[in-house]
């Protein structure tokens, strides 16, 4: 699910618009010019004239017709052509101008690809519809800082360095981009305040978007949020029966700082729901939490706790605040 139907409408529409801004343009060019050239509106008119002559040739039987109506076009598009440039125009002022020639404003190649004008607007709203477009220009892999971490002391949990051990682990997050699209699959950052797990959902992020795919970043306490809502207030607006269904269909879902937010019995079921829900229909997701594992079972129950270690893959984070150096 790169885009849903509404999305893609939307663009659609920006494209029909545009075609629409095409012909009004075109129309008052060519006005512009019958108005300042006489001569050129009694060439089009020959042109006219002349494909009508040459049509009822062709159909009377006289094959050679359409032979004659190429040259005489041509002829008559030279003259136009000549007359335009005695005021300084440009020879294809009165043609039909468009802002994508490659497409001709309409999205689509002539072999029936998507153009990249509208991989271009895909990816605009894609980043818009993340909830963390301008914190990907700072977050991402290419400001991935092995300094922040220490590279002296052994973590006795690993059995390495901090600085060491997050190499790995930024690779292992290049390697979840890589193989995204032919396996997919979820990932469960744990760790305390300030050791990179956001970051890290971040870079992951604008790989995905930068590749087309749609990514959807919510804090905890904001998924829960829109779930209560959507449930409890019957809103009927169409942005939010959107968010709701994005939520559950797009094709990574980010949940930050689970743990923060005030659980009870309807913040765990609808954890459940959600996680078994993309489960099944096999879309990613990412979390990120200050828990532990013991403390996810305690706070989320059994059930959530079960999906997520069969599901996810674990990636505990260690070391120091690494805010604190920045």
């Amino acid at each position: 699910m790169a885009l849903s139907n509404s999305q893609y409408q939307e663009i659609m529409r920006e494209y029909q618009a545009q075609q629409l801004k095409n012909k009004h343009a075109q129309d008052a060019r060519i006005k512009e010019i019958y108005e300042k050239l006489p001569a050129v509106w009694e060439l089009d008119q020959e042109v006219s004239t002349r494909a009508l002559l040459r049509g009822r040739e062709l159909l009377g039987g006289d094959a050679s017709a359409q032979g004659r109506l190429r040259e005489e076009i041509a002829d008559l598009r030279e003259q136009k052509a000549i007359l335009l440039a005695s005021r300084g125009y440009p020879a294809d002022y009165m043609e039909m101008h468009y802002r994508c020639a490659d497409c001709e404003d309409t999205g689509y190649t002539k072999e029936g690809k998507k153009c990249h004008c509208f991989l271009r607007r895909q990816i605009r709203l894609l980043y818009a519809q993340s909830n963390i477009e301008h914190v990907l220009e700072k977050e991402n892999f290419t400001a991935f800082n092995e300094d922040y971490f220490d590279d002296k002391a052994i973590e006795p949990a690993i059995g390495t360095t901090v600085a060491q051990y997050m190499k790995k682990v930024r690779q292992w997050c290049m390697d979840f981009v890589e193989d995204f699209d032919q396996k997919g699959g979820n990932l469960l950052f744990t760790g305390t305040t300030g050791r990179g797990k956001t970051f890290l959902t971040n870079c992951i992020a604008k790989e995905l978007i930068d590749r087309y795919h749609s990514v959807i970043y919510l804090s905890a306490h904001d998924l829960f949020e829109v779930f209560s809502k959507y449930r409890f207030t019957h809103q009927t607006e169409e942005e939010m029966k959107d968010m709701y269904l994005f939520i559950l269909d797009c094709d990574l879902l980010i949940i930050d700082d689970l743990g923060t937010e005030l659980n009870n019995s309807f913040t765990s079921s609808q954890l459940f729901f959600c996680i078994n829900q993309r489960l099944l229909s096999q879309k990613s997701t990412i979390i990120s939490t200050n828990l532990s594992l013991d403390r996810l079972r305690d706070e989320y129950t059994d059930r959530v706790a079960s999906r997520m270690m069969s599901n996810y893959t674990v990636i505990p984070l260690y070391g120091e605040d690494i805010r604190l150096k920045m």
